[in-house]
């Protein structure tokens, strides 16, 4: 039986984490998560710069994503079991709750208040742009689509994880 008190704990960690791995590259060099920015910003900034591929379907993405779900599978493997997991199906709730509040305060907080607000994450030549930078619907959009099935895989890979390790 899983122990909610390290779940809630382990969430707050995720959470400080996930923050690190988007805001340090994203400091280091605001393009290379330039896949996540609204098709206008994107636009506005090939204007004058060179034109990377950033397609939800490009290869350059699906790498991306690909190793991102897998490094979120294997980390949240490790919380499953410290919380008490011990089954396909604590596994499965336990990645589906942590990608939710993860993904819920990546929406809500980072995309709708840090990077809409803060000219510091704008891309070189988008800092003008505050009503694109400030869309709530294209990430709401993307939690919702392709979120929930980037989060029905990380069920299914930690539960399968959880129920082989445990």
């Amino acid at each position: 039986m899983m122990n909610w008190s390290i779940v809630l704990i382990e969430a707050l960690i995720f959470v400080i984490l996930f923050t690190c791995m988007v805001m340090i590259p994203t400091i280091k060099n605001p393009v290379s998560g330039i896949h996540n920015y609204p098709p206008e910003i994107q636009e506005e900034y090939f204007k004058t710069h060179e034109r990377v591929e950033t397609a939800p379907l490009s290869r350059r993405t699906l790498l991306i994503k690909s190793i991102a779900l897998l490094a979120f599978a294997g980390i949240l493997t490790g919380g499953a079991i410290l919380a008490g997991a011990d089954s396909f199906g604590d596994g499965f709730l336990f990645g589906i709750i942590l990608f939710a509040v993860v993904g819920a305060y990546d929406t809500f907080f980072l995309d709708w208040v840090l990077f809409a607000k803060m000219k510091l994450f704008r891309l070189p030549g988008t800092e003008h742009m505050d009503k694109e930078y400030a869309q709530k619907w294209f990430h709401l959009k993307g939690m919702l689509f392709p979120g929930s099935l980037f989060a029905m895989i990380i069920g299914v890979l930690v539960g399968l994880a959880v129920m082989i390790i445990a």
